[in-house]
């Protein structure tokens, strides 16, 4: 990287990209080592990158809806998919939780690694 380039690094999920003042990005996924002392990598964090995007355009077009002063019924059928669709997010989100982090903890007897993951599944299911 040249003296006047800037990085911002993104994260989210084991997911993140660099982007550089000077014109391209670095998108990849890492393995990340947790407080809960293991380190695995993400299976499904690119699907679940894709869909986060898809939902966040999804948001701003019934943000237009709104501004543009669309029907109320079609605005609240667009919030309804939104809404079923970050559900299906949390929920790829979840399975790939379970098979990796919580049955490594489980086998490593981390009780604190178990109780965060019950706290936040009890928020979820909400």
């Amino acid at each position: 990287m040249g003296e006047n380039a800037k990085e911002q690094v993104v994260s989210v999920e084991g997911h993140h990209e660099h982007s550089h003042s000077h014109g391209h990005t670095h998108d990849h996924v890492h393995e990340h080592d947790h407080e809960h002392g293991h380190v695995h990598s993400h299976e499904h964090t690119k699907a679940v990158l894709n869909r986060m995007a898809r939902l966040i355009g999804h948001m701003q077009s019934i943000r237009r809806m709104v501004e543009e002063g669309r029907d109320c019924s079609e605005v609240l059928v667009q919030i309804s998919a939104v809404n079923a669709a970050l559900r299906n997010v949390g929920k790829i989100i979840l399975k790939d939780h379970m098979e990796h982090c919580i049955v490594d903890a489980v086998q490593q007897n981390d009780q604190a690694a178990i109780d965060r993951f019950e706290k936040a599944l009890d928020q979820f299911m909400k």
